[in-house]
């Protein structure tokens, strides 16, 4: 069974305190948030103030994805502000392994997040080292885009290589998922769901999480 992490990005930001209330008494298992700069990705969404006040308003797993230059100048902040995982990009980053020990001692769970055109042979030497491995199913940056299907050869390489490795690795997958195609994201090996639009567009959320939830 999948762990649903309904993204935030998509929620109404008039009523984040309402959205998060409806998001407690779903079924989701984690709070997806979506950090932007305007230099690593073209789009700014929010930052640490929002996070901090999203902590406040949740028990669930705080799943912060940074997409976001230099991220190690900022993840002792947003340990401060909640965070309970910490996924940063391979391409924002040039040591890679240094950036993961730095989440790890910090108190958090380690992620890497990997775009559409970046293979994911690349993390076969830190593999054991990671929580999470975040594949993106869009080009990130943007809410409410297509699922590229080359992503399902993608989450079964990588699965293979967690495999391998023996690493407990999970997962994620993030952009485009909906009711069609979550099936067979789960059938390749993804651990969790990562969905925007779909939860926060639909006309009841908490039941399309528990559809999801149910897959």
């Amino acid at each position: 069974m999948a762990l649903i992490a309904p993204s935030l990005l998509s929620a109404d930001f008039l009523n984040l305190q309402r959205d998060s209330d409806m998001l407690n008494k779903s079924e989701a298992d984690w709070f997806h948030l979506d950090v932007m700069d305007g230099r690593f990705v073209p789009n700014i969404s929010f930052g640490l103030p929002v996070i901090a006040h999203i902590r406040k308003a949740t028990q669930k797993v705080c799943d912060v994805h940074l997409m976001i230059e230099e991220p190690e100048k900022y993840a002792a902040d947003f340990k401060a502000a909640g965070a309970d995982i910490l996924t940063i990009h391979i391409e924002a980053c040039r040591h890679l392994h240094r950036n993961i020990q730095q989440i790890k001692q910090l108190g958090m769970k380690a992620g890497v997040a990997v775009n559409p055109h970046t293979p994911v042979h690349l993390l076969a030497d830190i593999i054991a080292d990671l929580d999470l491995v975040c594949l993106m199913s869009v080009n990130p940056g943007f809410g409410g885009q297509k699922f590229i299907p080359h992503t399902l050869h993608k989450i079964q390489q990588l699965k293979a290589m967690i495999t391998e490795k023996n690493a407990q690795t999970l997962i994620e997958i993030d952009g485009g998922v909906t009711l069609e195609n979550a099936p067979s994201i789960i059938q390749a090996g993804a651990d969790v769901l990562v969905a925007g639009n779909t939860v926060f567009k639909s006309a009841d959320p908490v039941a399309t999480i528990a559809a999801l939830k149910a897959l």
